[in-house]
């Protein structure tokens, strides 16, 4: 059952399938075996034959499989402080994106700074599950979606999803779904290129794409982005462990189904299920905005909320460094420029794609094309050579702080953007400042935690 909702809740949620409750639980029905998302169109369950599950995976666990219909593997995801535990958490959310397709549980529990076995008996301790089970149902979870969504064949969707092979995909998910891999695949005649993935991600409103278009539209690098009125898209790499994937992609709004239509292409399909991760991240799908402004509302009563606020990612913490280095002390529309010279002239050209600039590459520059000062320079080669031999959506402030020219604020607005931190209160930004000092708002900024980025952006919207 939901820790953070009564059973009545639950009942007239489902009842009026409100999508604001969209993957904060989930309704398993008894007498069907079948398990679904409260916003699921088929006709209402008797409230007798109901169970409720706060994650899908609890109701998998249970023998329950995922609803064909209202498909509960493609529900919006629930944020991390829902854990009861911050080492099973974070454990999780890694998991979520693909992490064991690449590294061992020893590595993962090194990561954490645990032990092996340590993580192990957590996972059993808080959700009833060890890791490899969490990360068989979340693979399968991603499989569904592809098989459903995508022109992939089953050999490239058990590669993309993480699995060993074709064999072990197929019995594996014979065990969850309840059927093989190929009955399930939904017989379609779109016309799709080849490598040109289509999946729908979806959130739980408000969501306020008005806003986010805005502030992106400020900043978006030509060549690199694109932007229109309903879409965002860009190029992108993506660097795992021992390679690095191209690709490029457009998320189209459409507010109606409460989601984005993803468009994508990329390279290597095994980077696939951490890309679209970080893509969601990027849009900030998984947020709950209601609950956020009730905290907001608490912490600052005088401050006129907008609604539905997402925080506005970047690609990753490389590139946020990049952008927050080079917009130290200078307009918006300054540093926009400096970073569509610096892709112009360093980025990446590969089959007429520009992507954005490799460390390495930048690591080897003046950056004489720059007017500005030399001690700035020095800071955006040093932060290169920094990352040359670093994942690049890694922060770590403590070794950010030891790069001469960079202080608190360029690692917060990395944190904020790069790494979608959620409790970043850029309270040295001079538009912050601007805001306070203009509508004299008294805020308790400890009130507001978790959710101080979405402070930081209020503040910033009441400028604009």
């Amino acid at each position: 059952m939901s820790q953070t909702l009564n059973i009545e809740q639950l009942h007239q949620a489902r009842l009026s399938r409100d999508a604001r409750f969209d993957g904060l639980f989930f309704v398993a029905v008894k007498t069907t075996g079948i398990y679904c998302r409260p916003i699921c169109p088929a006709p209402a369950a008797k409230e007798k034959n109901v169970d409720y599950y706060e994650h899908a995976w609890q109701a998998q666990a249970e023998g329950y499989r995922p609803c064909y219909r209202c498909r509960p593997d493609a529900s919006p995801g629930s944020a991390a402080w829902r854990g009861t535990h911050s080492s099973v958490t974070r454990a999780m959310g890694m998991i979520d994106d693909g992490v064991l397709d690449e590294q061992s549980m020893p590595e993962l529990a090194e990561r954490l700074g645990i032990s092996d076995r340590y993580l192990r008996k957590l996972f059993q301790e808080h959700i009833g599950l060890s890791p490899q089970h969490y990360a068989q149902l979340k693979r399968c979870d991603f499989a569904k979606q592809l098989l459903q969504n995508s022109q992939l064949s089953i050999t490239d969707i058990a590669l993309a999803s993480g699995f060993g092979s074709v064999r072990q995909f197929n019995d594996i998910f014979k065990k969850y779904a309840g059927q093989t891999p190929s009955a399930l695949r939904k017989k379609t005649h779109k016309a799709n290129a080849e490598n040109l993935i289509e999946l729908p991600l979806y959130y739980r409103p408000p969501y306020n794409w008005k806003q986010l278009h805005s502030f992106l539209s400020k900043r978006y690098l030509a060549g690199l982005e694109w932007l229109s009125e309903n879409s965002y898209g860009r190029s992108f790499s993506w660097r795992s462990q021992e390679h690095l994937s191209y690709g490029k992609f457009t998320a189209q709004h459409l507010p109606d189904k409460n989601g984005f239509l993803l468009k994508l292409e990329i390279d290597r399909l095994e980077d696939l299920r951490a890309v679209i991760a970080n893509i969601k991240r990027l849009l900030d799908l998984d947020a709950n905005s209601l609950l956020i402004e009730q905290q907001l509302h608490k912490a600052a009563p005088k401050l006129q909320l907008c609604e539905g606020l997402r925080l506005p990612g970047t690609w990753d913490s490389f590139e946020a460094g990049i952008r927050a280095i080079l917009g130290q002390q200078i307009s918006v529309a300054a540093a926009k420029q400096h970073m569509e010279n610096l892709i112009q002239h360093y980025g990446e050209y590969r089959d007429g794609q520009l992507y954005f600039p490799q460390a390495r590459a930048l690591a080897q520059q003046d950056f004489e094309i720059f007017k500005m000062p030399g001690a700035r320079k020095q800071c955006l080669q040093n932060f290169a050579r920094y990352y040359q031999d670093q994942l690049p959506w890694q922060l770590n402030a403590e070794e950010w702080s030891n790069i001469k020219g960079i202080g608190p604020w360029t690692i917060n607005y990395a944190a904020l953007r790069g790494a979608s931190q959620p409790d970043i209160l850029l309270d040295g930004d001079l538009g912050v400042k601007k805001a306070l000092d203009k509508y004299g708002i008294d805020i308790d900024s400890e009130l507001a935690g978790p959710w101080r980025s979405y402070l930081t952006l209020q503040l910033w919207e009441q400028l604009s």
